[in-house]
């Protein structure tokens, strides 16, 4: 089986519905996930609405694909992307596709390319359709790249920076949703591999991500959540490295 990062990933940016202002930590977070064989982006560049992309394209190598407005009101991006995906999908040069939109109307290609094996990730904004995002392997908010870990306290008052509008808070439906997801893969004495519950977790909420929360990592947001969870680190043999468990706490 290949390494992560050995994924080749066909990066396909929209740029009608996706800020420029981020796309170094788009970039940075796409490398975690493999390698960006691809990189295209969508657009009519006779427009000033797509201006502030340009220095971007050659800062990091992003080849733009022009799509002249034929028709007033609709969006011939859309279709040109759709076009090139399905084209190089069937080149076979590529182990996963990443979409990076805010746009519902990518919702059929993302299940046509995951019909076909591929891996998929969106990105996109928070206001990205449902649809779209749950037919991703994984989607990724760009309002939580790059963004500051927020502090967490017992006493989080009104004073927070505005900066925390963007976390989620957390309920009783995700904390259900951590605990059926311990559950469906725990052992007979209730304890649960913590990287197995979290990959479990994105295949039934695929925007999940510990930053959406405010922590930058899984394994500190179980934590915090203490009164309801017990955490195990164990120590592998003859290594520095610590499997971290989790169970239900009774």
């Amino acid at each position: 089986m290949r390494e992560k990062n050995d994924l080749k990933l066909a990066v396909l940016i929209d740029a009608d519905n996706i800020p420029y202002s981020n796309i170094k930590g788009m970039l940075d977070e796409i490398a975690k996930l493999g390698t960006p064989t691809i990189k295209r982006i969508y657009g009519d560049w006779t427009k000033p609405t797509v201006s502030g992309w340009k220095p971007a394209l050659l800062e990091h190598a992003i080849t733009p694909i022009q799509q002249y407005s034929y028709t007033s009101g609709k969006n011939a991006t859309d279709s040109a992307m759709i076009i090139d995906a399905m084209d190089i999908l069937h080149s076979q040069k590529v182990d996963g596709f990443c979409l990076v939109s805010s746009d519902s109307d990518f919702t059929r290609l993302a299940t046509r390319l995951r019909e076909s094996g591929m891996l998929v990730i969106g990105i996109g904004e928070k206001k990205t359709p449902k649809p779209f995002i749950v037919a991703c392997d994984k989607f990724i908010y760009i309002e939580i790249i790059d963004a500051k870990e927020i502090p967490k306290t017992k006493k989080v008052t009104t004073s927070i920076p505005t900066e925390t509008a963007k976390i989620d808070s957390i309920d009783n439906t995700f904390i259900q949703l951590l605990k059926s997801s311990i559950e469906d893969i725990a052992d007979d004495n209730g304890w649960a591999f913590l990287a197995e519950v979290g990959s479990l977790i994105i295949k039934k909420k695929p925007d999940f991500d510990p930053r959406n929360y405010g922590f930058p990592k899984l394994t500190p947001l179980i934590k915090s959540l203490h009164e309801h969870f017990d955490i195990d680190e164990r120590e592998v043999e003859k290594t520095h490295i610590k499997h971290i468990y989790v169970k239900i706490k009774e």
